[in-house]
């Protein structure tokens, strides 16, 4: 949904092992990308469940930044905090495999994503990963007033894609009070492609270009 403003600034969000956030702005005939720790800011829950979560995060390391609970390393986080509060019983057979797995994350959103037999607590993991996301996407995007687009970066929004489309991402993406309509002007995308390593051959070659 969304049209993008010609050069409008762009926000980039990529959770994958942690939480990446940067912007772009346009700079005479280019994009100028900037970097951030944006991912290490603090978590804002959005509803009574949220709110449990923090508490539950700061119990575990004393603060709560967003890559703690929106990214692979967050992923687990969100689970540990449902089976903790006896949201769903654990199964032994999963919990094993669990305990075995050297990455939780990837068992947990194959049990979530499961279209026959999925794991209810692997499934309210998942579903509360995309509305923080969701959340956290529009922050960037109000912060840097990404009228150029958003863009979902990283190993797991392409996994997951899924679950990003059910609507759930973009009721949390939108849900900024009196900025709501402008909001929904602003286009998401997911980058499938490898979008790193093309744009660090780009740069390379741009500054071989100028030597």
């Amino acid at each position: 949904r969304g049209e993008p403003t010609e050069y409008g600034a762009i926000a980039v969000v990529a959770p994958g092992t942690g939480l990446g956030e940067a912007f772009l702005v346009w700079t005479e005939n280019s994009y100028m990308a900037y970097a951030s720790e944006g991912g290490h800011t603090d978590f804002g829950p959005n509803d009574e469940t949220q709110i449990e979560l923090l508490r539950y995060m700061l119990k575990r390391y004393g603060h709560a930044g967003y890559e703690r609970v929106c990214s692979g390393i967050g992923i687990p986080n969100i689970y540990d905090f449902f089976r903790d509060s006896r949201y769903a019983t654990e199964s032994a057979a999963f919990a094993a495999r669990l305990d075995a797995a050297a990455d939780r994350t990837p068992l947990i959103v194959q049990a979530a994503l499961d279209e026959v037999d999925p794991d209810p607590i692997c499934v309210a993991t998942l579903d509360m990963f995309v509305s923080i996301l969701g959340a956290e996407a529009g922050n960037l995007a109000l912060k840097v007033l990404a009228t150029g687009g958003v863009y979902l970066g990283g190993g797991i929004p392409r996994r997951i894609l899924p679950k990003l489309q059910t609507g759930r991402f973009m009721e949390a993406f939108v849900n900024k009070g009196r900025f709501s309509a402008m909001m929904s002007r602003i286009p998401v995308y997911v980058v499938l492609t490898q979008a790193a390593l093309t744009g660090a051959a780009r740069y390379g070659l741009e500054r071989m270009s100028q030597h």
